[in-house]
């Protein structure tokens, strides 16, 4: 199936679609393109934002801001290996049974899932800009992503 679909699946039934990725056996490459899907959702969803502010400074180059954000987001790579690993020590802590590669996938696939939520997260920090709404959307995005990366988490372990 296509990522988009998986995507779309994972909201519905996110277990299913987890061991379905988890029956591909282990391609280090695979985990590591869901991560490479979620850091480009998460850099387009930063561009209205950064056209937002430019407008604001009253400045006409956007670029700057956009690569700045770019190589933020590249920079987050190893901080998602990490954590990974960490929830994995976490995990064999109460038992679980899982691996590195199930728990870094649990957590790249949490991430791709919760991708399209992240246009929705510049759409609003460009369009509205700081305030409630922003706020809003920055909670519902964050216990998205907890929900989905424990309970594939909690998958990966069994």
């Amino acid at each position: 199936m296509a990522v988009t679909t998986d995507i779309v699946e994972s909201w519905r039934s996110p277990r299913v679609t987890f061991r379905r990725h988890l029956a591909r056996g282990v391609s280090e490459p695979f985990a590591f393109t869901l991560l490479l899907v979620f850091l480009i959702l998460a850099f387009i969803g930063q561009w209205p934002q950064a056209s937002r502010e430019a407008f604001l400074a009253q400045d006409t180059a956007t670029a700057p801001r956009l690569l700045a954000r770019g190589l933020a987001v590249l920079a987050t790579i190893p901080i998602w290996y990490a954590l990974a690993a960490i929830s994995r020590l976490v995990a064999s802590g109460f038992g679980g049974q899982g691996t590195g590669y199930r728990a870094r996938l649990a957590l790249f696939w949490a991430l791709a899932t919760v991708g399209p939520l992240m246009l929705l997260q510049g759409l609003v920090a460009g369009m509205i800009g700081p305030g409630p709404a922003l706020w809003a959307v920055n909670i519902v995005v964050g216990l998205a992503f907890l929900w989905l990366w424990i309970v594939m988490l909690i998958e990966a372990e069994r």
